[in-house]
């Protein structure tokens, strides 16, 4: 029974954020557990009388206190560019380029003397830990591309596939090619072009080449998705034994909703979420 498009499209999903999108902790405790001898080294100057007298002695006896400087103003890397009346620096905190006195004047006027000698903080540990789970915050989008990916792949495992041996990620139509010896030039315009599809499911004598994505804005990339995508339909219905199946949602397909539709009403095997959730793996993959 042929499905209804619009039926098929209202159950589109505005959001897909799993649980490990907003913030990866593994990294963030990696990255501060890779300071964390400095960073205790310096929590010595929390409340102290003589900030910058301090500093220069434990600069002086350890001089590595200097890598844990950028992160506290919450800057990746180990070089600071500041300019104003009393000159242009590029401070180097890996490899000590100024004098002591410079980096003194560095500490005061960023305000992180002030920071540190008047109780603002009580650890700089924990304060590096909040420093970079808002850091973080800024790698979600390349996290929230693979979000569909990770949602499809739970589906795959739930239904009983194997990772490499009955689903596999990421792999090229010519590796495809080489491993159950088929033909698919007529997919790769005879082996000029090389794509690579997210998953390929292989059940008995039938391989499944498999696409995810999700969509929570517009833009012209859609058009060109749906379009490419009903290319491959088409090519791909010339094969014996290959299917291509699309996994995809997302609110911004209101924008392409028409190329999407044309997609949908040529490739049988065009799935949403609400597809996932109904079980469309455990019946497809059998």
């Amino acid at each position: 029974m042929k499905r209804n498009f619009n039926d098929w499209f209202s159950t589109f999903k505005s959001n897909i954020s799993d649980y490990e999108y907003y913030v990866n902790f593994e990294k963030i405790y990696k990255n501060v557990d890779n300071i964390k001898v400095e960073l205790n080294i310096l929590n010595s100057l929390i409340g102290s009388k003589n900030i910058e007298k301090d500093f220069r002695a434990l600069l002086d006896n350890y001089p590595t206190i200097l890598k844990c400087i950028p992160i506290l103003l919450a800057v990746r890397g180990y070089e600071i560019y500041a300019i104003d009346g009393d000159g242009e620096f590029l401070f180097n905190f890996y490899k000590r380029n100024y004098s002591v006195d410079e980096y003194v004047m560095f500490m005061d006027k960023t305000g992180l003397f002030n920071l540190i000698s008047n109780h603002i903080i009580n650890n700089l540990v924990d304060y590096v830990v909040g420093v970079e789970v808002g850091l973080d915050s800024n790698g979600r989008k390349n996290r929230g591309g693979h979000l569909m990916e990770n949602l499809v792949e739970d589906y795959l495992i739930k239904a009983g596939l194997v990772k490499n041996e009955t689903y596999f990620k990421e792999m090229k139509l010519s590796s495809i090619e080489s491993k159950w010896d088929i033909d698919l030039s007529s997919i790769s315009n005879k082996g000029k072009a090389e794509k690579r599809f997210d998953f390929v499911v292989k059940i008995s004598n039938v391989i499944y080449a498999i696409e995810t994505n999700f969509y929570s804005s517009s833009g012209s990339k859609l058009n060109e998705t749906a379009r490419s995508y009903k290319t491959i339909t088409l090519e791909a219905n010339q094969i014996d034994n290959f299917k291509f199946v699309w996994f995809t949602d997302g609110l911004g397909w209101k924008s392409a909703k028409h190329n999407l539709e044309e997609t949908f009403d040529v490739l049988e095997d065009i799935y949403c979420i609400a597809d996932l959730e109904d079980g469309i793996t455990d019946k497809l993959f059998v």
